[in-house]
């Protein structure tokens, strides 16, 4: 029987994203066929209850398949993973990044030979693994992993015991690998890690974000366009304020880790900013660059959450000029603080997370009518549809060169996207 190429199923974030494209390249030099690598998220109760879905339809798809489980949920419960009938191996966020992990694997007679749950202590990791990879992304756009981890503690939060304490990416490593992007035609690259604004703090002589952000546009004067992904606004240190201030070819563009706009919540989050941090943030921002815009993720219904408290949250979108929204109805996750605290109602979560979705749609629509009548130069992801600077879609009427930027007329929108 000729053996199966392996199969990738990827859930969560963009960063489990990018390491899954690190994975193949392991997988192919390793030479393990017949298997399915799933790479599965903790962020929420939710995601994991999807993942084990997942498992099971895959092996009902494949019975002859050797499913190997990784990713967050797999390192922060890897046994209730290892109990599953359909899984033959758990692999832990740090082994998924080793060679030796899948040459071991291709190697094995999978009866015994190599220990089901491969999975170690991510707290002592102190270094980021070297699997840099060239041309993630579209055609158009590449994602770089700059950061691991996360220090901080957040008390609805799980992912710092999937991810570990954070590491970085050194800045020449960053800058080297953005030059081979650049090289092979790629006119955007964007910055991404667990925590962003926390890179440089573990690297000697502790350089900040915004020094990195500077020096990848003095070193890599060919690149069209860079983006940082979500940051915590209270970390934004100097330079990267000068950096949006200045650098034309910093998008401006921000997703913000807000989760509240009510103080007492964000104490009992254990975020690390007040509402009035949140607002102040936007309002030097919007100062030093008129035309940003803002993502945000948002929490709705955090335990102990009342009417008036999560009010504050949704007049934050007025507040905040916030724009593109990232909802998430509030889950318990097991082994958090949060999820011993007093929950809410659950109909008040789905209803609040409603008002929360319906202010952000309001928002993204008064956003859409202010551009009309402007000239924005895009850049394609696909023959007719490309982003804005400030990341808003644009569908053309006619087909347009992927990857490369265009200037184009803004003529309408149909509420969701701009239309050119």
């Amino acid at each position: 029987m000729t053996a199966k190429p392996p199969v990738f199923s990827t859930h969560g974030c963009r960063l489990n994203a990018y390491e899954t494209e690190a994975m193949k390249d392991l997988v192919a030099q390793a030479g393990l066929d017949d298997a399915i690598i799933v790479n599965t998220c903790a962020v929420t109760s939710e995601a994991v209850r999807k993942a084990r879905q997942d498992i099971r339809r895959l092996h009902r798809d494949n019975p002859q398949a050797r499913i190997i489980v990784t990713g967050c949920a797999a390192q922060t419960d890897p046994d209730s993973f290892a109990e599953m009938a359909e899984v033959a191996r758990v692999i832990g966020n740090t082994e998924k990044m080793q060679p030796e992990t899948w040459a071991g694997l291709a190697g094995a007679d999978w009866i015994g030979e190599t220990e089901k749950v491969q999975v170690n202590d991510i707290m002592s990791v102190r270094e980021t693994a070297g699997h840099l990879i060239d041309g993630f992304g579209t055609r158009s756009r590449a994602y770089v992993q700059v950061q691991n981890g996360c220090d901080h503690r957040c008390t609805f939060c799980i992912i710092p015991f999937g991810r570990g304490n954070s590491r970085s990416v050194p800045a020449g490593v960053v800058v080297d690998q953005i030059t081979r992007l650049v090289d092979k035609g790629y006119n955007e690259v964007v910055l991404t890690g667990v925590d962003l604004t926390s890179w440089g703090a573990d690297l000697p002589g502790g350089p900040r974000l915004g020094d990195l952000v500077r020096r990848i546009l003095k070193l890599v004067p060919d690149l069209s366009r860079l983006r940082i992904s979500s940051i915590d606004s209270i970390e934004a240190d100097p330079a990267l304020m000068e950096a949006i201030a200045t650098e034309p070819r910093l998008m401006p563009h921000l997703h913000l880790s807000l989760q509240a706009g009510d103080d007492m919540i964000l104490k009992r989050m254990k975020r690390r900013h007040l509402r009035d941090d949140a607002i102040a943030f936007c309002e030097e921002a919007r100062r030093l660059r008129p035309d940003i815009t803002f993502g945000a993720d948002l929490i709705a219904g955090f335990p102990t959450e009342t009417e008036a408290m999560f009010e504050n949250s949704l007049k934050l979108v007025e507040e905040c000029h916030l724009t593109w929204l990232h909802v998430f109805p509030y889950s318990p996750r097991p082994g958090t603080p949060a999820a011993k605290m007093p929950p809410v109602n659950g109909v008040a979560i789905k209803d609040r997370a409603a008002r929360l979705r319906a202010a952000g749609t309001s928002a993204v629509t008064r956003h859409l009518e202010a551009q009309l009548g402007r000239d924005h130069p895009v850049l394609m992801e696909a023959p007719d549809l490309g982003r804005t600077p400030q990341f808003a879609e644009v569908r053309f009427a006619t087909a347009q060169p992927v990857g490369q930027i265009v200037t184009a007329r803004i003529s309408g929108h149909d509420g969701t996207r701009l239309a050119a």
